[in-house]
């Protein structure tokens, strides 16, 4: 059995996913990025690895991705995470046209075509509120952790407006909302509201285009993706549970494949090129 891996190192999550040759996730895993990169790169492939049962040398390829990409040592190709969200977007949902991921510190819209090459992208990474740090912050100040994000929206019977344009407005608008006496359940809704509406700017950006496919950390809450749908005004795809997280580790793992074999094809013509020199 053949393996690749993807190693996306994020500005907030490493992940890591571990292919078989029929492109079945054989192990996976996720931690805290941290700031030793590369420290975190290889422990959590080491996790991966341990949850697939392998060793590093049962691993042909490794491609890693995400904006700590040069400080994995051990990959044997850098990608952007644009191509790799691309590829592990496509791999997920073929029609996908438009893809809109939404991180801890950036948010990325882009356009592909149908074999997963870019056309067209935008990216918000200059203020909080166009991020998922600006939810994160919002609940946090509020006295919530990130994980009570999901059920607290899930609580909520209104939306609180927040239209700042960055997170030091923004932030303001949460202090008065909540000085009114407004539920932190329905600040948080307004919050989310808020990324939606930064969200579809950013697509429309880059021309959008159906099918619409979210994915990064912040999907894993659902009323982001039931807003967007709301906003659109159309369906969206959302890859199931944690594996919102991974698609672009999964998509650099997929690379990673298909140069494994363009490799395999090269060296498997050099010997047919020597032996017609030979003969001739």
């Amino acid at each position: 059995m053949i393996f690749t891996a993807g190693i996306d190192v994020g500005s907030t999550y490493t992940k890591v996913i571990v292919l078989n040759e029929e492109n079945r996730i054989a192990g996976r895993a996720m931690a805290n990025t941290g700031f030793k990169l590369a420290e975190a790169s290889r422990q959590v492939y080491r996790d991966a690895l341990e949850n697939a049962g392998l060793l590093e040398t049962d691993v042909r390829y490794v491609v890693s991705t995400g904006y700590g990409r040069h400080m994995v040592s051990f990959s044997d190709v850098q990608v952007t995470d644009l191509t790799a969200g691309a590829r592990g977007t496509i791999f997920l949902f073929p029609g996908t046209r438009t893809i809109l991921d939404v991180g801890g510190q950036t948010m990325k819209a882009t356009r592909i075509d149908e074999t997963a090459k870019v056309k067209s992208f935008r990216l918000n990474d200059k203020c909080a509120a166009g991020t998922g740090a600006f939810l994160e912050k919002t609940a946090r100040y509020m006295g919530y952790n990130t994980r009570e994000i999901g059920p607290l929206v899930a609580t909520s019977k209104h939306t609180a407006t927040i239209s700042g344009v960055c997170a030091v407005f923004a932030e303001s608008e949460v202090i008065n909302h909540l000085s009114q006496g407004s539920a932190p359940a329905d600040i948080m809704q307004g919050a989310i509201s808020s990324l939606v509406d930064r969200s579809i700017q950013l697509m429309k950006r880059v021309h959008m285009e159906p099918e619409f496919t979210l994915i990064g950390g912040i999907l894993r809450f659902e009323t982001m993706a039931r807003v967007a749908r709301e906003q659109l005004g159309a369906a969206v795809n959302v890859p199931d549970g944690d594996l919102v997280q991974y698609v672009c580790a999964l998509g650099a793992a997929l690379l990673g494949r298909r140069r494994l074999q363009k490799l395999e094809e090269l060296q498997s013509v050099q010997p047919a090129r020597d032996s017609v020199r030979a003969e001739t």
